[in-house]
């Protein structure tokens, strides 16, 4: 009974170097990107802390209105809930609405209701389209944005007469009440809308800039001016932050995942999503069935060789290349030695025979080594093991 010898054989599966040399550039750019995102987190966070928070003292916020505030006796409390904005409404209270765009729907509506007829002032910080239709009806917010920070009043609102120019320049609207007061103009649109109550003192002040209000830009221009009138002229300042705190801002139904994520985020996983259908497009084979073509040139069996060489050497893969110098070899030699193809990789069929045809000058265990041997573990001795079986074959085919 014969059997047949086990070639060495290797993995087609890349090396840790290898796997390491083709992701290095996308780990690279990952550690980049991941470096660039932390960077510009902490300079957010350091440079905008508390924006527009009556406590802070930081550049944007705006504790140093509160303290002026204070001295001419008129009180400011912080709240964080919508309810605490609707309880604190009034004839004597100014409500403070400092990020309008952050309410839902219901939210603004439950507010509008509250503030319509209380007799009280409203003011409206920055408030956009998702919310300037609710809680200032017959306002609308325009796309484009004010070119100038400093402006005008070039209203006849007292308020605004008496401040002079302001850091007003921002959002700009659109009135249709007939009875508004539309002051600091940019290309003939207001930044700043005072809009009276249908009944009542109430009035509601919509401002497009929120610069009049921070601590760095207070004592610029007519801002501390315009800032204290505006929010002085009731005893008693609710200052409406909305927080996650609030319970309302997570109510379930009101808004799904997709209206949490800024539009910008929405627009760039868009245009990644089409680079990418496009890279994939640009990368893809061909379809359809393939189509024979005859070579231009005939390729020699050497150029053949050398190729497949040079892919055995990239890879490292000397075992392999040592299994098709043997086998190649013992399949050349077994019919120089009278031995059957089908034997002619079973060491017990063809070694005793190639030691017979070598006139018993051949060593038994130096032949088994040389033709089933263990792979070499260098190129050198590759190359030796090549040189040995090329003079086996030689020696063997000699008369």
């Amino acid at each position: 009974m014969t059997t047949e010898a086990t070639l060495p054989t290797t993995s087609a599966s890349p090396s840790a170097r290898q796997v390491w040399t083709r992701a290095r550039g996308v780990v690279l750019a990952l550690v980049i990107l991941l470096a660039a995102a932390v960077a510009i987190a902490s300079v957010r966070s350091t440079s905008q802390h508390g924006m527009l928070d009556p406590r802070s003292a930081d550049p944007y916020g705006s504790r140093a209105i509160a303290a002026l505030l204070d001295d001419r006796g008129v009180s400011t409390r912080l709240v964080t809930t919508l309810d605490e904005a609707r309880a604190a409404t009034g004839p004597d209270t100014t409500l403070l609405v400092a990020v309008p765009d952050l309410l839902t729907d219901r939210q603004q509506a439950q507010l509008h209701t509250a503030t319509r007829d209380s007799g009280g002032r409203t003011v409206l910080i920055t408030p956009g389209a998702p919310s300037i239709g609710t809680l200032a009806p017959g306002v609308s917010a325009d796309p484009a944005r004010s070119l100038d920070s400093t402006l005008s009043p070039r209203c006849d609102l007292p308020a605004a007469r008496r401040a002079g120019t302001a850091d007003t320049g921002g959002i700009r609207y659109h009135t249709t009440a007939p009875d508004a007061d539309a002051c600091y103009r940019s290309d003939g649109l207001p930044t700043l809308v005072r809009l009276p109550a249908p009944e009542g003192d109430g009035d509601t002040i919509v401002l497009g800039s929120r610069d009049i209000l921070f601590n760095n830009s207070l004592a610029d221009q007519g801002n501390a001016s315009l800032a204290l009138q505006l929010l002085g002229s009731r005893p008693h300042v609710v200052w409406y932050l909305p927080s996650l705190s609030d319970k309302a801002l997570t109510e379930t139904g009101e808004r799904d995942f997709l209206d949490l994520l800024p539009s910008g985020w929405l627009w760039g996983t868009l245009q990644l999503f089409v680079a990418a259908a496009l890279a994939a497009l640009w990368r893809a084979r061909r379809l359809g069935p393939l189509v024979l073509e005859r070579l231009p040139v005939a390729i020699r069996a050497s150029e053949t060789v050398e190729g497949r060489a040079r892919l055995y050497r990239k890879a490292n893969a000397r075992d392999r290349a040592a299994a098709a110098l043997r086998s190649t070899t013992r399949t050349r030699l077994a019919p120089l030695v009278g031995i059957p193809l089908a034997q002619a990789h079973a060491p017990e069929a063809l070694l005793p025979a190639l030691s017979a045809h070598l006139h018993n000058h051949g060593d038994g265990q130096a032949l088994h080594t040389l033709l089933f041997g263990p792979p070499p573990g260098d190129d050198a001795a590759l190359i030796a093991l090549a040189d040995q079986l090329d003079a086996l074959e030689s020696e063997v085919r000699r008369p």
